[in-house]
């Protein structure tokens, strides 16, 4: 169940979504208003209240005795998949800016209502050091760790390559990639035979938008990142595989992710004619994270409501 203070998801109740709806009425094909808030944003404050599967994911059992680490696991994706995991059996550290800790807060007793534990790890990603021992202290919560989710990211709009910094392209390389490096380079310390490492890729490294050319570009190096590690670990046992969202309702589009007068048409150029719900990828990191895709390797699931890739 949700908390009193936050605010009703825009999807349907858990039975609509285990019967076999139409997904282009499945979740609304909403018009959101033109907003703004600054970075890093909060779930809290996004209208529409995104649905992260509060009401809508019922678990199966599918990760039980499962211990999952997930960078940007306050809201949007990440919150989606932390919920998911604790609902299939797993113990979630998550990991978020400390001026995220609401979001974080109500994600943690989400994971807890389901009897799991939950770990708490704010800090900043682009802080070498803390992304370092992040892992380390994943591992020193939930006991040990198995499935690595590298989802954390940065996206600003920006309209022309002039107008692109070098200081902020250098920070979404930093968030989005170069923390990735450290991150689960940090992380094989721990991973044993069988864990499981998914990495949050885009359409964009695809389809690129022109106004998200630094954020484009580190999504195309992330599915790199996927397949040629992929090839590394997959002797020792050690899957790695990415999920390529499409446009999904999110804080990160309302923080300058998308031009404010885009917001009222987000996704509705897909073939489903609507923006994706973050409860609607958390199902592909369940898959990809559990053992039923054993041999699903250096692989890239996309959930994009009709958007065409290679």
């Amino acid at each position: 169940m949700t908390n009193e203070n936050t605010p009703a998801p825009v999807g349907r109740d858990r039975e609509d979504q285990l019967s076999f709806g139409n997904p282009v009425t499945q979740f609304e094909s909403m018009s959101a208003p033109e907003q703004h808030q600054e970075e890093p944003g909060l779930d809290v404050e996004l209208t529409p209240f995104p649905d992260r599967g509060e009401e809508s994911y019922r678990g199966t059992g599918r990760l039980k005795g499962r211990r999952a680490l997930v960078t940007g696991g306050d809201s949007g994706i990440g919150a989606a998949v932390a919920i998911a995991f604790a609902r299939e059996g797993a113990d979630v550290a998550i990991t978020y800016l400390p001026q995220e800790e609401r979001d974080a807060q109500e994600i943690k007793r989400l994971i807890e209502a389901e009897g799991r534990t939950a770990v708490l790890v704010p800090g900043d990603l682009t802080d070498r050091e803390f992304s370092r021992t992040l892992p380390g202290k994943a591992v020193a919560g939930l006991g040990g760790l198995d499935i690595l989710v590298n989802n954390a990211g940065k996206q600003i709009s920006v309209p022309s390559l002039q107008e692109l910094t070098d200081e902020q392209v250098e920070e979404t390389f930093d968030v989005n990639i170069l923390a990735m490096f450290r991150v689960t380079r940090a992380a094989l310390e721990h991973l044993p035979a069988g864990s499981s490492i998914i990495n949050t890729t885009s359409v964009q490294a695809y389809s690129p938008s022109g106004h998200l050319l630094d954020y484009a570009t580190t999504k195309g190096a992330i599915n790199a990142f996927t397949k040629g590690l992929a090839e590394q670990l997959a002797p020792k046992g050690v899957r790695v595989n990415a999920v390529a969202p499409g446009p999904i309702w999110s804080v990160l589009q309302v923080t300058d992710g998308q031009p404010k007068e885009k917001l009222p048409k987000f996704g509705k150029d897909t073939w489903l004619g609507r923006a994706g719900q973050p409860v609607e990828l958390a199902p592909a990191y369940v898959f990809l994270a559990s053992s039923e895709s054993s041999y699903v390797v250096g692989e890239t699931l996309n959930v994009n409501g009709g958007q065409q890739t290679p």
